[in-house]
């Protein structure tokens, strides 16, 4: 099944396990038993949840594999989440989700990789990475696999079984598991360090290198790389993570109309666009809240806003005024239209 960017399609949850004490995983199929999902390994959809009587959406990387007859996600419960707690301690099968048709840059198509790759990953990070490695696997690519996990503890390591299975039977696949909770006292506590990337993968320098985990992580694995002078054009990272938007407040307060919906709030002047919206009630989705899903694209047709992500928008659509709502700060008295 492929679907258009800006449409949502209902499906059902089929099937729900854990994963780890404070994750799940759950399998969301159509109602055409021969439907197949269509997407590159790696990227992410924007999942729509009812929670109280509201649809609240969010996004999540698919670990399953292009082809299948059903979307896998796995997500971590998050202290105070909406929609994660909801997902972890609700969802149940039989459940609706609406879903956005899968977007992303960071995949295992657009970003190519060499004949040896190193999947760098922590905590939930892993999901994209496992999608395209099992991919390739399915496929019987030609690829050497070297999978550096970080996690907690082997209690809170997502897929520990799977990857501990695949470094066992897989003679292309490779694992280093770094358990915090047994690493030793030179561990560097959740991050990467120069010194231990030479030491568990001592060629990664001739690697495509793919990366995902909390910001602070990946910042430091980058920061290594380019210490010694790595080529980063064979480094690719998910950006999915949230969006560092400068909302400083101004001096006054700014008028935000939405004719469509009736809607007339005011706000500070340099906030948010998205926040403006969904005080007002307006029925934007503002899924990734990092300015890379496209969910919360919208028209400026008066007045002016300053972005900081144009993520899956066309050069004609920047033209026309379109912005994506959750990286847009406002600077003056706006009207906007989501159509």
């Amino acid at each position: 099944m492929a679907w258009y960017h800006s449409e949502t399609i209902q499906l059902t949850c089929t099937k729900k396990w854990f994963e780890t004490p404070d994750s799940v995983s759950f399998e969301l199929s159509s109602d055409s038993a021969s439907d197949s999902f269509q997407f590159k390994a790696g990227q992410f959809s924007s999942l729509g949840f009812d929670i109280e009587g509201n649809t609240a959406f969010r996004a999540y990387s698919i670990s399953s594999i292009p082809g299948d007859s059903r979307l896998k996600f796995t997500v971590k419960r998050v202290p105070d989440g909406l929609v994660s707690n909801h997902i972890v301690d609700t969802l149940s099968v039989g459940q609706k989700v609406q879903a956005q048709a899968p977007v992303g840059q960071f995949n295992n198509v657009d970003c190519t990789p060499k004949q040896k790759v190193l999947m760098i990953s922590a905590g939930c990070g892993v999901t994209p990475v496992m999608s395209m490695v099992d991919q390739w696997l399915a496929e019987g690519a030609n690829i050497d696999i070297e999978f550096l996990h970080l996690a907690k503890s082997k209690l809170d390591a997502i897929y520990f079984d799977r990857l501990m299975e695949l470094n066992q039977s897989v003679e292309s696949f490779h694992l280093n598991m770094l358990l915090e909770d047994n690493a030793g006292t030179d561990f560097p506590q959740g991050l990467i360090s120069l010194e231990w990337l030479k030491a568990l993968v001592s060629d990664f320098q001739q690697r495509t290198i793919y990366l995902c985990g909390p910001t602070g992580f990946m910042g430091a694995v980058k920061s290594a790389l380019e210490e010694v002078q790595f080529d980063m054009s064979q480094f690719h990272q998910e950006s999915f993570t949230p969006a560092q938007v400068a909302a400083e407040a101004g001096e006054g307060t700014v008028k935000i109309a939405v004719p469509d919906f009736g809607v007339e709030v005011e706000a500070d002047e340099g906030s948010l666009l998205i926040d403006a919206l969904e005080k007002g009630g307006v029925p934007v989705i503002a899924a990734c809240r990092s300015g890379i899903c496209g969910s919360c694209k919208c028209k400026v047709k008066v007045g002016q806003v300053e972005s900081s992500s144009y993520e899956t928008l066309s050069d004609e659509e920047r033209e026309s005024g379109y912005v994506l709502a959750c990286s847009s700060t406002i600077k003056s008295d706006v009207e906007v239209s989501l159509n």
